[in-house]
């Protein structure tokens, strides 16, 4: 009988010790798990791997259709980051469009950047002088039937009338039921052809059927009217901004965030990191430059410590660049037009960088993803849509994707992955799930998520051609420019009608025009009065960057940058000040006034340092020390310098 007890508690210990055990490998299975992939995807590991599991994701505050179906990013294969899977794209009505190249060839006319006018991805922004468009959020929408009051906390509502059905598909705050089925999301685009891997969600809406309360219940603080006039919300691009930084403001911003990082501190410690940490001592207590034959000082904040920081960043960066993502959106640049910057930076880093390069990332300070913002919007974005969220789910995609297949991105949080865009939407794109990223930005405006200390304002440049992006360089000495001031562009945004108003044929000594004749004659003529002009005049238009900057330069005209909240570019180691006049959009009646009270001498002086900066802001087939590429990785490795946080 005994005998009898002590196998029964030898069982019921047994057990216990089994239980235990079973207990702590599943825990040690999440936590190696939660290592490995983006934050939150650990349980999602633990599912299936089935091409039917989807998730739902909650409504955001400023997309169209809140619809998304992604594949379990903690067990995707990585060879399916090469496939069109990555592709979630939202219709809203039952109107065909095809996917990728085909999109760029759909109808144009609305606002912003649906009027695009090159449909050839080979010759894409190449057509047009002044080209710098944008289109503002995605909840402006045209041809609607209601008048629509919207409360700042309540449910952001879009009210779309189908352009083939007369009914309303209404999307607010969004609550998905529980049982919501998707069995019958049509995989097949009409006229296109997502068959198998591209994930898509088309919403159908009859003129007969309401929506059934698949997709969203509508916030009870709306209110709308129904008296047949049309719903009239003015663009944020047509609007002056509600506050403004001034550069001097910025200058404070930056030393503070020098000061106090907010930067993710690293999930563990890395000999890079280190690497990094002793670079910033040197860097921040660097030997005195007096005199250096290939930088002028006046042009930089601190000569000294820019150059002990362009030293050590060709000494010590490395830099490994994804080969994950496929062709038009990655590892293919445009050298030309308004968006080349992006394409050249490219370029030029994956063309065989041996210095910055290495092929193991355990070895790189940096991570690069090599998207291209332009090429982005040209394959995914459906023409009069007004609705960019699939493009940022495309990104969000590649980074979680890139996160479950590499151990680096969780590790910081994203904090030494960089990327480059020139596009006026790629803010909007790297929302969020990129956030902590540093991103070399042409639309670095601080009220649209630009921030100072760590992400990198970008010139926008202009090429006309790729061959020879340095064609038509320089310009007339200061004693042969008879023009004070010159300024001609389309009418884009709120400011240049305002500019036009008061100087168009006001002042012979101010050239200020409108739109410019199309033809090569004219774009001659356009050369032809920036370099004959002291002044040139760069007002913002849909947003606050603007390509005249560099023209200005490219031209050795004077810059005049009228754009408030704009970060100049390269702010956290050039001088502007020293070779630019930076003046507020309030100021425009008193331009002329400003221009003429500049002493010749101080004018002489920003000329000639214009025609040394010069140098700075050139792309070149074969990467040239301090040109415009050398310069963008340096802002890229500077701000991560000062950035950077110890275990």
């Amino acid at each position: 009988m005994d005998y009898c007890v002590k196998i029964k508690k030898l069982v019921q210990f047994e057990k216990r010790k089994w239980v235990f055990l079973v207990g702590l490998v599943g825990l040690t299975h999440l936590f190696c798990q939660s290592l490995m992939l983006p934050y939150g995807n650990a349980l999602l590991s633990l599912l299936p791997d089935d091409k039917n599991n989807v998730v739902v994701t909650a409504v955001d505050d400023d997309s169209s259709v809140k619809i998304s179906i992604v594949e379990n990013p903690g067990t995707v294969a990585a060879s399916n980051l090469d496939t069109e899977s990555l592709l979630v794209l939202r219709v809203k009505s039952t109107k065909s469009y095809n996917v990728g190249r085909d999109i760029g060839n759909a109808d144009k006319g609305s606002v912003g950047r649906d009027n695009q006018e090159n449909t050839n991805p080979d010759d894409l922004d190449s057509a047009d002088v002044d080209d710098d468009l944008d289109f503002v959020e995605d909840e402006t929408l045209a041809n609607t039937t209601n008048n629509v009051d919207m409360d700042k906390e309540g449910s952001i509502v879009q009210i779309v009338k189908s352009q083939e059905h007369e009914s309303l598909l209404q999307i607010g705050e969004a609550e998905f039921s529980k049982n919501t089925s998707l069995s019958n999301v049509d995989k097949n685009v009409k006229g296109g052809s997502a068959t198998s891997s591209p994930l898509l969600i088309e919403s159908q809406v009859s003129s007969t059927s309401s929506v059934d309360g698949h997709i969203l219940m509508v916030n009870n603080k709306l209110s709308a009217s129904t008296n047949g006039s049309s719903l009239k919300k003015k663009m944020r691009c047509d609007m002056p901004p509600k506050t403004v930084t001034p550069v001097n403001e910025m200058q404070r911003i930056l030393v503070r965030n020098r000061a106090r990082s907010r930067a993710m501190r690293p999930r563990w410690s890395s000999e890079r990191d280190q690497e990094i940490l002793t670079a910033k001592l040197k860097i921040e207590s660097p030997p005195i430059l007096n005199n250096d034959p290939e930088l002028y000082a006046p042009l930089f904040r601190n000569i000294s410590m820019f150059k002990r920081s362009y030293e050590l960043m060709e000494r010590v960066l490395k830099v490994y660049v994804y080969k994950e993502g496929e062709k038009p959106i990655f590892h293919q640049p445009i050298l030309k037009g308004l968006y080349a910057s992006e394409g050249w930076f490219m370029k030029l880093m994956e063309g065989g960088n041996k210095r910055f390069l290495v092929k193991d990332p355990k070895k790189a300070h940096l991570f690069y993803m090599p998207f291209s913002s332009r090429m982005l919007e040209y394959t995914l974005y459906v023409r009069n849509s007004h609705n960019r969220t699939n493009l940022r789910h495309y990104l969000k995609d590649y980074s979680e994707k890139i996160a479950s297949k590499y151990r680096f991105w969780n590790r910081t949080g994203g904090a030494d992955h960089f990327l480059v865009a020139c596009h006026d939407w790629a803010p909007y794109e790297t929302r969020h799930h990129m956030e902590h990223c540093i991103k070399a930005l042409c639309n670095a405006d601080v009220t649209g998520g630009f921030k100072i200390g760590r992400d990198v304002s970008l010139p926008e440049t202009y090429v006309r051609s790729a061959r020879n992006p340095l064609r038509d360089l320089g310009g007339k000495p200061p004693s042969q420019r008879s023009t004070l001031a010159f300024f001609a562009g389309n009418m884009h945004g709120y400011l240049r009608p305002i500019l036009l108003k008061h100087w168009t044929d006001k002042d012979p000594h101010m050239k200020i025009l409108g739109p410019m004749p199309p033809g090569v004659a004219s774009k001659m003529n356009y050369i032809h009065q920036m370099k004959n002009s002291k002044y040139c005049i760069c007002p913002k238009g849909y947003e606050v960057n603007s390509p005249r900057i560099v023209e200005s330069i490219f031209y050795e005209c004077v810059p005049v940058i009228i754009s408030d909240n704009f970060v100049p570019p390269f702010f956290e180691v050039l001088n502007w000040d020293a070779f630019s006049v930076i003046i507020g959009e309030k100021d425009i009646p008193n331009l002329k006034t400003i221009l003429v009270s500049i002493p010749e001498k101080k004018y002489l002086d920003m000329q000639l340092n214009v025609r040394k900066v010069q140098k700075h802001f050139l792309w070149h087939a074969k990467p040239l020390k301090y040109d415009l590429f050398h310069m963008t990785l340096h802002s890229i490795w500077y701000n991560r310098v000062f950035q950077i946080k110890s275990r």
